[in-house]
């Protein structure tokens, strides 16, 4: 079997990358920078060249923080004329809320008011650009929207929260925007304790706003895994309530700091039942990697894990395709009874009560096997090129 995509990665795949990804000057805690910064135009010409279909950013990956007018309209100058060029997409842009000090306790949560309204007064200009430049989809990463100790008061922090999209929620409607906004959950990092920590953290809260139908998620590969939690499980979920608007794809080893590893070069089983997953139930959104080049990376390898992520993705894409289609895969789907998962509990037109009239053997009910081994065994064998 090819041990690579049988095709090259191209712009109807909807593979995007965020400026602050292949960005990334690999500075950490611990180390300064060991890579130049890149020009958000070099960006976009290189991943176009790579068969990319868009590029997102944060206002200040674009737009330095601080910058006059004058320079405000230069960068935006150049970086439109670059997506003119190349014909690369803007589908998602994001606010940075995170990185000035003025953020330490939080944007739309701080305690503070007058930071709370400078928080939005800076996502709205960010909303008029993102829609300028086409995007449809706003994410919300709550990086530190947080706290280290329990005095911070949560319970009111999430009314501060609510507000806040609320209030950018009005917003969009007010100026008649085909924009939608995805929160980003994570557990912890850069805080100790990110509010909306997960995807079911988020789902519920969204049922809370003014405008629900509004507001989706933008789940994390490494964000779900961080807090030991199963990230295809949680994708299911987030289709199943039409809650998936973007999905940020990257890899993780279990539950350290967020590493941001290229896709699947973390936990590689879960990443190939993923992208079944998505490719089984037609999501049709931008697939986003959310990744940093590794800090021993030159700029040659920063090019390269771009291409990884996305003929990653394409190889398993065919691998899971391979699986569905084997017969082996077929009838041990039948023996262990998932093709029967799909059927109603109640047939048409019965009730409860109908239940009460069933009779059942427990016993022999109780010694049925599954065979999830075999099927497991068999995603193994595809995965590692043995299937057939």
């Amino acid at each position: 079997m090819a041990q690579s995509p049988t095709r090259k990665p191209q712009p109807q795949d909807k593979f995007t990358f965020g400026l602050w990804t292949v960005g990334w000057q690999a500075r950490d805690p611990f180390g300064d920078a060991t890579r130049d910064a890149l020009d958000p135009v070099r960006t976009v010409n290189e991943l176009a060249e790579r068969g990319a279909y868009g590029v997102t950013f944060h206002d200040d990956d674009l737009i330095p923080f601080g910058s006059s007018e004058a320079d405000r309209s230069a960068h935006i100058a150049r970086f439109k004329k670059a997506l003119d060029e190349t014909g690369m997409k803007v589908p998602m842009a994001t606010t940075n809320l995170f990185s000035h000090p003025v953020f330490k306790d939080g944007a739309l949560t701080s305690n503070n008011r007058d930071i709370r309204r400078f928080a939005i007064r800076k996502a709205m200009r960010n909303i008029d650009l993102a829609v300028e430049l086409g995007a449809k989809i706003y994410v919300c990463w709550g990086g530190r929207e947080g706290a280290e100790t329990d005095i911070k008061d949560a319970y009111v922090a999430l009314d501060r929260y609510r507000e806040g999209f609320n209030i950018l929620g009005q917003y969009v409607i007010d100026k008649g925007y085909d924009l939608k906004f995805a929160i980003e959950p994570k557990p912890n990092e850069p805080r100790g304790d990110i509010f909306l920590p997960t995807i079911g953290h988020a789902l519920g809260f969204i049922e809370t706003l003014d405008h629900p139908e509004l507001v989706g998620l933008n789940p994390e590969v490494g964000h779900e895994q961080m807090a030991g939690l199963n990230f295809v499980h949680g994708i299911a979920q987030a289709l199943w309530q039409g809650k998936l608007f973007h999905i940020d794809l990257n890899g993780q080893h279990g539950p350290k700091y967020d590493q941001d590893l290229v896709f699947g070069h973390g936990d590689l089983k879960s990443a190939f039942f993923l992208v079944d997953l998505l490719e089984r139930y037609e999501y049709d959104g931008p697939k986003h990697f959310d990744y940093k080049p590794l800090r021993t990376e030159d700029d040659k390898g920063v090019w390269e894990s771009a291409s990884s992520n996305m003929n990653t993705y394409l190889m398993l894409k065919e691998r899971a395709a391979a699986f569905r289609a084997d017969s082996r895969v077929q009838a041990a789907i039948k023996d262990s009874g998932l093709d029967e998962l799909a059927t109603s509990t109640l047939a048409a037109g019965e009730t409860w009560k109908d239940l009460e009239k069933d009779s059942f053997d427990v016993e022999a009910a109780g010694k049925r096997g599954y065979g999830y081994e075999k099927l497991d065994q068999l995603a193994l064998e595809h995965l590692m090129g043995f299937g057939n």
